[in-house]
């Protein structure tokens, strides 16, 4: 196993730079410390020729292009203070009411103008036995982007011999505040040779936490038992597209009872013979299709994105989660320590 380290880009007069993990089986993740973000996924396809399954670009400047700022798909990147979507840009804490940005219609959605996705981290390469990575660490100062509290994020992406992408999440704040970290990767197990919709999906629930016509969750759950969205033994995503008329954009919940990294979710293209197996703490997770990423958005000719031809696993509180009564640890206390564990791990 190695790890390299090369300049990737400028941001506001900082260098940005571009760190390589790859394991014994051929395994290649790339990653920069802008937004602690994941820029590309590759594995052995056949004869040992390097497959991508993960949107993203080879140069940094390609996420400042107009097409992508326009879109804002967040390929890739580590979201935060508080993932998806706070409805009214707002809420309550401890007596006091914050007011946030409200840059999804009238919603507060993955931080606000300049969250997580949008901050240099500092970075640190590591190894271990049986795998490498590179540790991010952040300061979001008391109320930026109008949450409270001084917060010390940690987002640990490391690489295993067996094929896993470990994602360690830890943070501390001086104040309660609200905190939802997740990584909004984009998968394609065909190497962007086909859509999403040919693979089958399956998700260990039979409970979706509803929203509204803004896109907002108000704490509404719904049992999916045997109907097209319990996806517990699996379904093929394009018959699910067609009875719903619209792509997957899914919350679906967990028992959060014991916060052990459990089986969440597994995807497989059939055709290929490639499965990522999702493993979580987290009591939530998106299930999303890409149904809103624009087709102008490419890695190259042969790389094209766009409607459908990506994935989203993300694991997190639940959205919305500081407007919920009774949802899952939304807010972190004051010195108490967030914690969050999810391991994508690919079989090729």
């Amino acid at each position: 196993m190695k790890s390299t380290t090369q300049l990737f880009g400028q941001f506001q007069n900082q260098d940005i730079h571009l760190y390589t993990l790859e394991n014994d089986n051929g395994m290649l993740v790339k990653m920069m410390d802008f937004g602690a973000t994941i820029t590309s996924i590759t594995i052995p396809g056949k004869d040992d020729k390097p497959v991508s399954i993960a949107c993203g670009f080879d140069s940094f400047d390609e996420y400042f292009a107009d097409v992508y700022k326009a879109n804002a798909p967040y390929f890739g990147c580590t979201v935060g203070r508080y993932c998806s979507q706070i409805k009214d840009a707002k809420f309550s804490l401890n007596g006091v009411d914050y007011q946030l940005a409200a840059n999804c219609g009238d919603n507060n959605l993955h931080g606000g103008m300049i969250g997580f996705d949008k901050k240099i981290w500092k970075a640190k390469p590591i190894g271990g036995v049986g795998k490498v990575g590179v540790v991010f660490t952040l300061i979001s100062d008391d109320m930026e982007e109008g949450f409270p509290g001084t917060v010390k994020a940690e987002v640990t992406i490391e690489l295993s011999n067996d094929n896993e992408l470990i994602l360690n999440y830890k943070a501390v704040s001086d104040r309660d505040t609200p905190l939802s970290m997740t990584n909004h990767t984009y998968f394609n197990l065909s190497g962007f040779e086909r859509s999403v919709e040919r693979f089958k999906v399956q998700v260990l629930s039979n409970k979706r936490l509803l929203s509204d016509d803004t896109g907002a969750c108000l704490g509404e759950v719904t049992d999916v038992t045997d109907t097209l969205e319990d996806l517990r033994n699996g379904r093929i995503i394009k018959d699910v597209h067609e009875s719903i008329g619209d792509g997957f954009e899914h919350f679906y919940l967990f028992d959060y009872a014991e916060e052990t990294l459990s089986k969440v979710a597994r995807v497989s293209d059939e055709q290929s013979g490639r499965t990522l197996e999702v493993y979580s703490t987290e009591p939530c997770m998106l299930f999303y299709t890409g149904k809103y990423t624009s087709n102008e958005l490419q890695r190259s000719e042969s790389e094209k994105y766009g409607k459908y031809q990506g994935f989203c696993c993300e694991t997190h509180r639940w959205p919305n989660g500081p407007n919920i009564s009774g949802s899952p640890k939304s807010i972190t206390k004051a010195g108490e320590e967030f914690k969050s564990t999810t391991v994508f791990k690919l079989r090729f």
